[in-house]
């Protein structure tokens, strides 16, 4: 079961179109690092990494401000819902991974000037085990992978080819938050665990070159699996 304290998810690009997110309760919360619209939807706490009105692009995220603002209202646990490419043949769009470590070397988000930032950072292993149990509801969901390594870059731009040619043999998922989040999370003391869905191959990989338009159909065609996944979770195991 989920840990004690309420628990909050953390959407993406996904659902940035969901009906239920503009008719969600909204509501304001005020940190050190700014003010934070979040959302209360069938009794839990949901945040919209990229906004709720203007598009916030992935560079521009206010991560801090988020972290704080779910820790001042007492969340127990983050759940994370990202938006992923894959590196990989064998992990297609419409795939769903939950990850077991990052690979992040040019993001280095911290609360802290002093030692207190050296810390161990890492999707909690409980966390993620209460993730698979949630998401292993067949036909409702694709079976989920358990454990693959997200590869966090600063964004707001796609990756090369040579990019992903280079980094292919270490990791399997690309995007350009869950890690930021995961660091600050692990700051507060949360357990943060994310589920990764993918929406396109890495440019180079897959049978067709990789274009904005068929990301964004893509991320069309998965919203109603973005959707069964949230419910998913939020129902617990």
């Amino acid at each position: 079961m989920f840990g004690p304290g309420k628990r909050a998810v953390m959407v993406g690009t996904s659902l940035r179109q969901a009906e239920f997110l503009r008719t969600s309760r909204r509501f304001v919360v005020s940190t050190p690092h700014g003010n934070v619209e979040l959302l209360e939807w069938r009794g839990h706490i949901l945040l919209q990494r990229h906004g709720l009105d203007a598009y916030c692009p992935p560079h521009r995220i206010n991560h801090h401000a988020h972290l704080s603002a779910l820790h001042a209202i007492g969340i127990g646990h983050i759940i994370a819902l990202g938006s992923v490419g894959s590196l990989h043949l064998r992990n297609p769009p419409g795939t769903v991974v939950v990850p077991d470590d990052f690979f992040a070397p040019t993001i280095h988000p911290t609360f802290f000037p002093d030692a207190r930032g050296h810390r161990l950072p890492r999707f909690d292993p409980a966390l993620r085990s209460t993730l698979l149990q949630c998401l292993h509801r067949p036909p409702v969901l694709p079976t989920p992978i358990d454990g693959g390594t997200y590869w966090q870059t600063p964004g707001p731009r796609f990756e090369t080819p040579a990019e992903i040619r280079f980094h292919a043999q270490h990791v399997d998922l690309v995007g350009m938050t869950l890690a930021s989040e995961c660091i600050l999370a692990g700051e507060l003391d949360l357990p943060y665990a994310a589920v990764g869905i993918v929406d396109n191959y890495a440019n180079g990989i897959g049978p067709q070159p990789l274009t904005l338009a068929r990301f964004h159909q893509q991320v069309a065609d998965n919203s109603g699996l973005a959707r069964n996944i949230l419910e998913a979770l939020l129902e617990g195991p």
